[in-house]
């Protein structure tokens, strides 16, 4: 059984929890909420041959899948979790296997790293809630620290934003000068050479007419909004999601009435990040409807494992919103960060990926 960190994560995870029988809850840096834990009930997990639920009583660790149910002390997964974690941190392959955990999963009917899974929940936890006595089944995407950062959001000719080049008249030969530079910052050199001959970017569309509608859907300002975004992040040098908020927000390019203070980019940002962490994908049609998954497991560097989930909303778009960068793709693959002409206009994409800081 070989995997990378990311999906060895998923079993330490498991351990982890069952070794705490506590779920943490983290701040928007990644830092444990003081004196607000869950106590977990069940970790459910789906097998390819069929469900089995982990339930926590006492010390002792009861596993059923609809046959005798196995019995494992607490104290064995606190020790599977700790000799699982120097596995992951020590590896420098990027698959890797650990036959002793290998034997370990066999024997508590764990087959598989990657429980079985349409939708983006790695992991199923019944918890207590002190506060509401209430016993809500929470499910979670896991995104570990153990290994690189993972993406929010992937790039794709899907995520390209289309912008017009007005007040600017080039011949073929200059067109291909400035798409010829190749410098470390080569998009970024291409902007400014348009900026240079007094050439206007103005957004027009984003290339997939689905990502719009699905962009429109969360908010109808929010295409502009994204496409001032990623324009100041290709022609400057913030890379930051809540930095590049915070430079649009001074120069509030869609002129809200900000004369009360009103946080217009950075509340809709928000949102468009939860929808991404909770389902919207740029392909397909966004109804709105969240995946069984309600939120993040976040695995950190140093085994802690915290909880960020829309059952407190604030905490988790908080977290997301902190820890998330653009980054650059392939412009090669994905089509942009080029001049290009359609019917005697000039037009220039730019991309959209986003990933986590850690």
């Amino acid at each position: 059984m070989t995997g990378n960190k990311g999906e060895w994560s998923e079993i330490y995870a498991l351990f982890k929890l069952l070794g705490d029988k506590q779920l943490f809850l983290g701040d928007k840096d990644i830092q444990k909420l003081e004196g607000l834990v869950y106590p977990i009930l069940r970790v459910l997990r789906t097998e390819t041959n069929r469900n089995f639920e982990y339930s926590i009583q006492d010390e002792i660790i009861l596993i059923s899948g609809g046959e005798e149910a196995l019995k494992v002390p607490v104290s064995v997964f606190k020790e599977k979790a700790v000799f699982l974690l120097e596995k992951i941190k020590n590896n420098k392959e990027r698959t890797f296997s650990v036959p002793d955990i290998e034997a370990f999963m066999q024997s508590i009917n764990c087959l598989s790293l990657k429980a079985s899974s349409t939708a983006k929940t790695d992991i199923t936890i019944v918890v207590h809630d002190q506060r509401t006595n209430q016993q809500p089944t929470l499910g979670f995407s896991i995104k570990s620290q153990l290994g690189s950062p993972s993406t929010l959001l992937n790039a794709g000719k899907t995520t390209n934003f289309i912008f017009k080049v007005s007040n600017l008249k080039l011949s073929q030969s200059e067109i291909e000068k400035i798409n010829s530079i190749s410098s470390r910052k080569k998009i970024m050199d291409r902007i400014n050479s348009v900026l240079l001959a007094k050439g206007e970017f103005g957004f027009i569309k984003t290339e997939r007419q689905i990502f719009l509608n699905n962009l429109i859907l969360i908010d109808s300002r929010l295409p502009e909004i994204i496409s001032h975004i990623v324009y100041e992040f290709y022609s400057g040098n913030t890379s930051r999601v809540s930095d590049l908020v915070k430079k649009i927000t001074a120069k509030n390019p869609l002129k809200f009435d900000i004369s009360y203070e009103h946080q217009f980019y950075e509340y809709k940002i928000k949102r468009f990040l939860t929808d991404v962490a909770l389902g919207m994908m740029p392909s397909k049609v966004w109804t709105g409807q969240y995946d069984a998954t309600g939120g993040y497991l976040i695995i950190k560097e140093n085994g802690d494992v915290l909880c960020y989930h829309i059952y407190n909303s604030n905490e988790f778009e908080n977290y997301l919103f902190n820890n998330t960068k653009l980054d650059t793709a392939s412009s090669s693959r994905h089509d942009f960060g080029t001049l290009f002409e359609e019917n005697g206009e000039l037009y220039f994409k730019l991309n959209l990926q986003i990933r986590f800081t850690h």
